[in-house]
């Protein structure tokens, strides 16, 4: 296999690459915590000379077990999968989250899985990753099963952040509350989202202030408000302020991210651009009549400018995918 490799349950063993090391766990945002167990993968995997994969699930368990329960993904799988590719991974290992897999005991998981299917022989793995039927699996079993299996296993502890472990369900909070600073740091770099420009109402046009528009996933509950954004398109990064939110002032409709790119004038729709929120600027608000308005987005787009400029490059490292 050349470049990043994804290999799914439909991937034939043959095309598989034995010995390999892998990284265990569902990886949603690819947080610090994660990069930890990556790199005591990467460092086993150099050692050994071998290839190294993260394996994960889609869709979440989390998912799977409450289907209807709103669940804010930080990546949905192709966002993870880029972030996995940035990595220095040689590929990852797509498992189908569905009933027979919920269905199986950690043991025959690792066995049947890990070590005939995938032919592991080593696994990274963080402090309080569970696996298998009733989350029978955890470090504690791996490492015990480990000599009988002939696989080494690492165990990486929890990174903290202030005064408690990085953990997706902390970031989502983070961005719940519009603290992009608290939720870079965890990430080790900006939260970024993806999506196609769509045609809006064509309001900004008027206003000045032409925005690509992006429709995020219904379950993202990042806060509503302006953001200090930058985007990519065709290998090259923009400058811009955004909007996340209901607009107030005219129609309190659904929730859009709408993206003014300073300095470009070019049509953006039907194009898929990656956007990432590198600050916070202000809550959405309402304004009684236009002019304010537009004062306002003058004030939030200078103020974009200076944050911008405070974080020169700064957006997440995403691998290419085949």
């Amino acid at each position: 296999m050349t470049g990043f490799a994804v290999i799914r349950d439909t991937t034939q063993v043959a095309d598989i690459p034995r010995g390999s090391v892998v990284a265990m766990g569902n990886f949603d945002g690819v947080h610090r915590g994660h990069r930890a167990v990556i790199g005591a993968c990467l460092d086993m995997a150099r050692i050994r000379k071998a290839p190294a994969f993260a394996v994960t699930f889609e869709p979440h368990p989390r998912k799977f077990f409450a289907p209807d329960a709103p669940q804010f993904r930080l990546t949905d799988e192709r966002g993870k999968l880029r972030l996995l590719a940035g990595t220095g991974l040689d590929g990852a290992v797509v498992l189908s989250f569905d009933q027979r897999r919920a269905s199986t005991t950690a043991h025959d998981f690792i066995r049947q899985e890990l070590i005939e299917r995938l032919g592991v022989t080593g696994i990274a793995i963080g402090y309080d990753f569970h696996f298998g039927k009733g989350r029978g699996g955890s470090p504690a079993m791996l490492v015990g099963e480990a000599p009988a299996l002939g696989i080494e296993v690492d165990v990486q502890p929890h990174v903290d952040f202030g005064d408690h472990p990085v953990s997706s369900s902390a970031i989502r909070k983070a961005l719940e509350a519009g603290d992009i600073a608290a939720a870079t740091d965890m990430l080790s770099g900006p939260w970024f989202v993806s999506g196609e420009v769509i045609h809006g109402d064509k309001r900004g046009r008027d206003l000045g202030y032409p925005t690509a528009n992006i429709r995020l996933d219904p379950e993202c509950s990042l806060r509503h408000g302006i953001y200090a954004v930058r985007v990519a398109r065709g290998g090259r990064l923009y400058d811009a302020v955004a909007n996340f939110g209901r607009r107030p002032t005219f129609d309190n409709g659904a929730p859009l991210l709408e993206v003014f790119v300073f300095d470009f004038k070019e049509s953006l729709y039907g194009e898929t651009l990656d956007v990432a929120f590198i600050d916070f600027i202000r809550p959405e608000a309402k304004f009684d009549d236009i002019d304010a308005l537009i004062r306002q987005m003058d004030d939030d787009s200078a103020r974009a400018r200076a944050a911008l400029a405070a974080a020169p490059g700064a957006f997440p490292k995403l691998g290419t995918l085949g």
